[in-house]
């Protein structure tokens, strides 16, 4: 190996996971390098104790990195939101200022100039325009409160304890490998609560990846159903008695099956049960694996082929062994061994795989399994009653989302075989047209088979998940599933999960393989979903027909029924391209459900982009593994779940968990609740610092527009002042923001109509926002007039005046406080007893507070800070005060009631129709619906899926894949530079 002197060229670093083209010079030879020689990063080689290999790529050059997406910093629009309103709040408050003065300097033009012995200029001022001017900066500073600076501290506060709560909820654990809930960050909470499109993987996120032996059908019969004494079918659950395996020794331990007759008849030589499961132990590629005696491991190209394998292991025909030549099956406890003659492998087109062995007593038999669609055209005329039987097999099969595969044979003649092979030979190693002389060769020889039955394997899902997309779609969430497995996979368990079903109008194929094809597919398709936007009055034709470079919005588009999309890879790669994605994006969106097959985790993050870019929607990606990083880091929202394929998605994602029904969970709970929290912390948070602020506004133009330094120059005491945002109106704030729920969990899940609000962002937008500052503004009208006209002139009881400054700052300021703690009990529809405590614990601390600082002692000690000594306990000891401040108490909060009760009366929300019925069903609850299996009716027969690419019969036969044991095993030490080992080229 250190003499190794070669030379690689090779193509620049790329994310093409299906090509890949260099040489390798060595010894001035040229070897031609492709992608079937590489192997990608990873990868795990199976079979293989040890062996020599060459980095082409490292780090971010390799394939894998080049696929994954970039890290950007992660924003709710919230967030973008409050950004914009800051700025708003900003002019408004120069705007402000500019008014004052202006005010200030006409003021001081005509009145102020005229009483300067009286009120002296300030040092350095020599005219009017001058002195508006200075008060122009000293309203900044008295009016900033209206600047919402402790709102992203306060906001910050919130989501971290929102984000508690999704690590605490005990019912998103996963006691099964002690994963609970996890919330990556903190500053995506409320984004959760507005979700329109789900982006997920399909393996280890829907499914388990997990193919169990089901059903099957066996020359007309079917087994794999449980009946009682009396006949009725029962359900088969965990209380359900399985068949004993023991006679068998050989036996998988973890395999289950139900149906003891179909044991029976393998006990008792059943000769077409017997050649069926002869046929399931021979026709596969997978590699055996014997560590131990007795001790298989089967590794298999695909699932599918396990499964099938494993269970003719475990009803009595174990395959034991393979060569290129031979394999090695244990039939009832007897050693046979087949000659492997001959594999016709599957492909996409084919979809089946045939195999021809010759048995030891010399027959010549080719056994064959495939999509019951292809092997039904290849069967013998006498097999049609058979074939009707079976179909009712599969009918019924296919009903319970399985995934189905009929199973053939046929026994070959010698002369005619001899012949075949001799042919085969020439063609399989033709230079030009091997393809389709080997195609055609197969096609002959797979004809006229008999039928023997059919298999039915169950893809698990994970539990919950038909339930959860169920519950999803309710919500208006759209779901589009990514993944890299072929089309029929990927539509099976579309069909397994209701995502897909008989009652929609039509599902989509897009399979083209130009760019036009494409086109015209998807075009097609829109145009039978709804034939009006093809027309020039169409609102998105007219908008994408004017030339502009601001990024153009796509809105919702509604179908004329319910329908699905399944677009393939390569039909994906041209979608993609600038002419065609907005064809892509209007003809997907109007599908409740699109399944993009055979996609590159690049193409995953392009599609999430795609809608990112042309819909104003929030989106969320959800997957397992290291090929849904780049997914997951595009979408607003990546959610990782920690499966078997470790842990990469989970560290690139926002949150995690550890089961796909979790999502539920987290969207329609904790997200609708953090998005409703924030929506009125934000709301109640504007309204009383507007109302806090304004009431200085309206002040300046009864104090001469005067805001210099003095105890006079702002409305309330410079003590209220520091304690108002972070004392008296800080807790209940906060108690509703991190306690406040409309309704609880269980009706969070049952009613899921009620997160469609937080998708048209209905609780807190630019118009909310204008609502709560005219709110703001006529609240401290009512502040300020009622105060100052309540104290305008009037007496106390014994005959002294209170119509002072003192009085009335405080009376002001007892009045807003108790509004703003009116107003939060009105927004709260949640009580605790944390909110009331921290509502009443402010309103009694303002009052203590307020006494202590305005008594007496407080005075003499500190004369300067406490002036306004007396003042609590002369005021607020009048009646007249007290129904001045309940009259605008009764202002300020009545046209808040009044406007909620006619707009939920006169027009309701679809929010407030479903609040409604909870109430309604809370006093009357209704009986606990018992658990139910979801079941599909079906009349489509799940295609069967071998594998992701070209099968590996090639590979089998040549050898190449079965090498000798490690010779660390044979000599017990190794060196490559051994005359034994070393190798004479490549």
């Amino acid at each position: 190996l250190p003499s190794f002197t070669g030379e690689v060229k090779c193509e620049a670093p790329n994310n093409k996971l299906d090509k890949f083209t260099g040489t390798l010079t060595l010894r001035g030879e040229k070897y031609a390098l492709d992608n079937e020689k590489m192997l990608l990063r990873g990868c795990t080689i199976r079979n293989t104790d040890w062996c020599f290999g060459l980095v082409i790529y490292a780090g971010p050059d390799t394939k894998l990195m080049q696929n994954s997406g970039k890290t950007t910093f992660k924003r709710t629009s919230i967030d973008r939101l409050m950004n914009v309103l800051v700025l708003v709040i900003f002019a408004f408050l120069a705007l402000m200022c500019l008014i004052l003065a202006i005010g200030n300097g006409i003021w001081e033009h005509d009145k102020g100039y005229y009483f300067q012995v009286y009120l002296p200029w300030a040092e350095g001022v020599n005219s009017a325009s001058y002195s508006g001017f200075l008060m122009f900066w000293s309203y900044v500073i008295i009016l900033n409160t209206v600047v919402p600076i402790s709102l992203y501290v306060s906001v910050e506060i919130i989501r971290l304890g929102n984000s508690f709560y999704i690590d605490w909820d005990r019912k998103m654990y996963y006691q099964v490998n002690d994963t609970p809930a996890q919330a990556r960050t903190t500053t995506l909470n409320e984004e959760l609560g507005q979700i329109k499109y789900i982006f997920s993987d399909k393996t280890g996120t829907l499914t388990q990846n997990i193919m169990c032996f089901n059903k099957c059908s066996i020359n007309g019969k079917s087994y794999g159903d449980v009946y009682d004494m009396s006949g009725q079918r029962i359900e088969i659950n965990e209380n359900t008695e399985k068949v004993d395996f023991s006679y068998n020794q050989l036996a998988d331990p973890k395999f289950a099956f139900y149906d003891h007759s179909l044991v029976e008849a393998v006990k008792l030589n059943d000769v077409p049960t017997h050649r069926f499961f002869r046929l399931l132990s021979l026709c596969h590629t997978v590699m055996p694996e014997e560590k131990k005696e007795g001790n298989l491991v089967y590794q298999a190209q695909s699932p599918d082929e396990g499964a099938l394998v494993t269970a003719a292991r475990n009803f009595g025909f174990v395959f034991r062994a393979r060569t290129p030549e031979t394999i090695t099956v244990v039939e009832m406890g007897e050693t046979k061994v087949y000659k492997l003659l001959a594999i016709l492998d599957f492909n996409n087109v084919r979809k089946r795989m045939s195999v021809i062995v010759r048995s030891p007593e010399g027959e010549l038999t080719l056994y064959c399994k495939g999509a019951d669609t292809i092997l039904y055209e290849l069967l013998h005329s006498s097999c049609d009653s058979l074939k009707e039987e079976t179909t009712e097999h599969l009918n019924e099969f296919a009903g319970e989302a399985l995934r189905t595969l009929v199973v053939a044979y046929k026994n070959l003649d010698e002369d005619y075989f001899q012949d075949w092979i001799r042919r085969h030979h020439e063609a399989s190693t033709a230079l030009e047209g091997r393809e389709e002389k080997l195609s055609e060769l197969y096609e002959e020889i797979e004809k006229d088979l008999m039928l023997l039955g059919a298999t039915a394997i169950e893809d698990k899902l994970q539990d919950g998940v038909p339930q959860t997309i169920e519950t999803l779609a309710k919500a208006n969430i759209k779901i589009w599933v990514l993944t890299g497995d072929k089309q029929e996979t990927a539509m099976n368990i579309g069909y397994s999960c209701n995502l897909l079903n008989d009652d929609m109008e039509d599902v989509f194929i897009i399979e083209g393989h130009t760019s036009d094809d494409v086109l015209n597919e998807l075009r097609n398709a829109r145009k039978k979903m709804k034939p009006d936007s093809f027309l020039d009055s169409d609102e998105i034709n007219i908008q994408f027909d004017k030339s502009s470079k601001k990024p153009k919005i796509i809105p919702d588009e509604q179908a004329n029924g319910v329908y699905g999309l399944v677009i393939t890879g390569h039909s994906l790669a041209y979608a993609l391209e600038g002419n065609l994605e907005v064809e892509l994006v209007r003809t997907a969106c109007m599908c409740k459900v699109v399944i993009c097959c055979r996609v590159t985790p690049l193409q995953k993050a392009q599609v999430v982009e795609l809608v990112k870019k042309y819909k104003k929607a929030v989106t969320l990606a959800i997957g397992d593994g290291a090929n849904d990083v780049s997914m997951i880091k595009t979408a607003h929202i990546g959610v990782g779940i920690s499966g078997q394929e470790g842990m990469q998605a989970v560290l690139s994602s926002d949150f995690s968990f550890a089961q796909f029904r979790y999502l539920q969970r987290l969207l329609l709970v904790h997200g609708r609740w953090s998005y409703i929290r924030m929506c009125k912390f934000l709301k109640y948070f504007f309204y009383k610092n507007f109302a806090f602020t304004l009431v200085h506004f309206w002040y300046g133009f009864f104090s001469g527009f005067s805001a210099q330094a003095s105890p006079a120059s702002t409305v309330y005491d410079e003590w209220f002042i520091t304690l108002y945002n972070l004392v008296y109106t800080s807790l209940p704030v906060l108690g509703m923001s991190l306690f406040d729920q409309d309704v609880d969990d269980r009706w969070s899940i049952l009613f899921p109509q009620l997160y469609v609000p937080g998708q048209q962002n209905l609780y807190f937008n630019k118009i909310v926002f204008v609502k709560c500052m005219l709110q703001g503004i006529y609240s401290s009208l009512i502040l300020f007039f009622i105060p100052y006209g309540a104290m305008y002139n009037t007496m106390r009881s014994d005959g002294k005046a209170i119509a002072d400054y003192q009085s009335f700052a405080l009376m002001a300021q007892t009045c807003l406080l108790i509004v703003v703690s009116v107003q939060i009990g009105l927004d709260t529809s949640y009580w605790t007893v944390v909110n009331q405590f921290f509502i009443w614990g402010s309103l009694s601390v303002y009052f203590a507070i307020t006494f202590t600082m305005y008594s007496d002692g407080m005075y003499l000690i500190f004369t300067a800070s406490f002036p306004f000594v007396g003042t609590a306990r002369n005021t607020l000891g009048q009646p007249s005060v007290w129904l001045a401040i309940f009259l605008s108490i009764t202002l300020c909060v009545l046209p808040v009631v009044g406007f909620r009760f006619l707009k939920a009366q006169l027009k309701p929300t679809p929010s407030d129709k479903v609040l409604l019925k909870i109430n309604e069903a809370k006093k009357r609850p209704p009986p606990p619906s018992p658990k139910r299996r979801l079941r599909r009716t079906s009349t489509r027969r799940s295609g069967y899926a071998f594998s992701h690419q070209h099968g590996f019969g090639a590979l089998i036969m040549s050898g190449r894949n079965m090498r000798p044991k490690s010779p660390f095993a044979t000599t017990g030490t190794f060196s490559p530079n051994s005359d034994k080992y070393k190798h004479k080229g490549l």
